[in-house]
């Protein structure tokens, strides 16, 4: 069940960071979505341990989630300008 409850808050924090953060070159569809919450979980849950903002056990919640998929959006978009400019 913890699997299945990833997946769902990756997928609302997928569709809550690409709202906050639009672009023309973001990753499209239901599993792209998904996958992007899920990394940025991943990538805040490393942050957050790292900056010592959770203990070794923890993880990122739905807020941690959509930050780290914003800050994903964000090295995305950098980096496929920079390939197609």
């Amino acid at each position: 069940m913890g699997f299945i409850m990833t997946l769902f808050i990756g997928l609302i924090a997928g569709v809550i960071a690409k709202f906050l953060h639009p672009g023309r070159n973001e990753p499209k569809g239901f599993l792209l979505t998904m996958l992007l919450g899920v990394v940025g979980a991943f990538v805040f849950t490393f942050l957050g341990q790292t900056l010592g903002f959770y203990g070794e056990g923890d993880g990122a919640g739905l807020i941690g989630a959509t930050l780290g998929a914003v800050i994903v959006l964000v090295v995305w978009n950098f980096f496929s300008r920079r390939t197609h400019a």
